[in-house]
């Protein structure tokens, strides 16, 4: 279908389901999948029209997440029609305030509580059951983009056999390390341009988070969303910063008896869960502009990079293949595409 046939679709349809023949919509997002989304103009209250092409995107998911999500009582939109076989959904509009643009020295201490309370209270209340495990397998084929997509494709670059022996064995530790984690609902993408101050009355501190991109949710690793907000690939904290929150968060686990490690165990599973997420990032965001055509996700690069390198290197069975990047990318800016 071509994409003024898909506006017409996704409009006819928006007007039908809310009896308003004069409805317009607006774009109101769009993320790194084939989803986009459109806000109603001409109605109130506004309402989000979700446009999943049924090609490329399979509904299923992401209703049955928010069902979970919303069963917990947590803050994921509202679902008032859904058309499966076309690939729309009507939502509750949860508004236009991302956490990201409002997040600066001085807000973050009074905003990342939130995201933490929201965070804790998914780990706690959200069924895990049934969902697709974090395995091994999973964790290897996220891994495994680096070296196609970021090596590979973006920097020309295919290592020598004893190279991939480096980078087999870096995988193996950042494999070991999630697999020894306690379980709970992860969302996979939770960070500042997924979850959204809610309007309450203009001016006031939000109390609570919006949550929305939630349909790649799994069972897995403890610290993975946790290290997603505090090593957010688009915004960076001071590293003493990062890891008080992180010790916070520990004893609050330990409290609820969702978590028996002491502290210092912890933050080698978070910073090695981190590692092995902006690894998978790194790929994925070279994928999106060569695959896809995002150019702007090149521009993320330099922070998913400068986690891996600082991260890496305070690891020792990790450091090898932080020094086999560094050799490849030598000089270069890492954000100039490859032609």
């Amino acid at each position: 279908m071509s994409s003024h046939a898909r506006a017409a679709a996704r409009l006819a349809w928006a007007r039908q389901v809310l009896g308003a023949p004069a409805l317009a919509l607006e774009s109101a997002s769009s993320d790194a999948s084939f989803r986009s989304y459109w806000r109603t103009v001409g109605v109130t209250p506004s309402r989000i029209v979700m446009d999943a092409p049924p090609e490329h995107e399979d509904l299923g998911p992401w209703l049955g997440i928010v069902a979970r999500l919303r069963a917990a009582g947590l803050e994921a939109p509202e679902v008032f029609a859904e058309d499966r076989a076309q690939g729309f959904l009507l939502l509750a509009d949860l508004g236009t305030r991302l956490l990201l643009p409002a997040l600066d020295e001085r807000s973050v201490d009074s905003l990342y509580p939130l995201a933490l309370d929201e965070l804790f209270a998914m780990q706690q209340h959200a069924d895990a059951a049934g969902l697709p495990a974090y395995d091994e397998p999973r964790l290897v084929a996220e891994m495994e983009l680096m070296p196609t997509w970021f090596l590979q494709r973006h920097l020309g670059y295919t290592p020598e056999c004893e190279e991939w022996d480096i980078v087999e064995s870096a995988f193996r530790v950042l494999v070991n390390a999630a697999l020894a984690q306690p379980t709970v609902f992860v969302h996979r993408d939770y960070h500042s341009r997924n979850l959204l101050l809610l309007p309450i009355d203009p001016g006031a501190r939000p109390e609570r988070l919006g949550i929305i991109d939630f349909q790649d949710a799994v069972r897995g690793p403890i610290t993975y969303d946790l290290v997603s907000l505090l090593r957010d690939c688009y915004i960076e904290w001071p590293q003493r910063q990062v890891y008080g929150w992180v010790d916070g968060y520990h004893a609050r686990l330990r409290d609820a008896g969702l978590l028996a490690v002491d502290a210092a165990q912890f933050r080698r599973w978070f910073d090695l869960m981190g590692l092995q997420r902006h690894i998978k990032v790194l790929g994925i965001f070279c994928r999106l502009w060569y695959r896809d055509g995002k150019r702007s996700y090149l521009n993320d690069l330099p922070l998913v990079w400068r986690y891996t390198r600082e991260v890496g290197r305070r690891h020792d069975t990790i450091r090898p293949l932080i020094e086999l990047i560094e050799r490849v990318l030598g000089e270069r800016d890492i954000r100039e595409p490859r032609a």
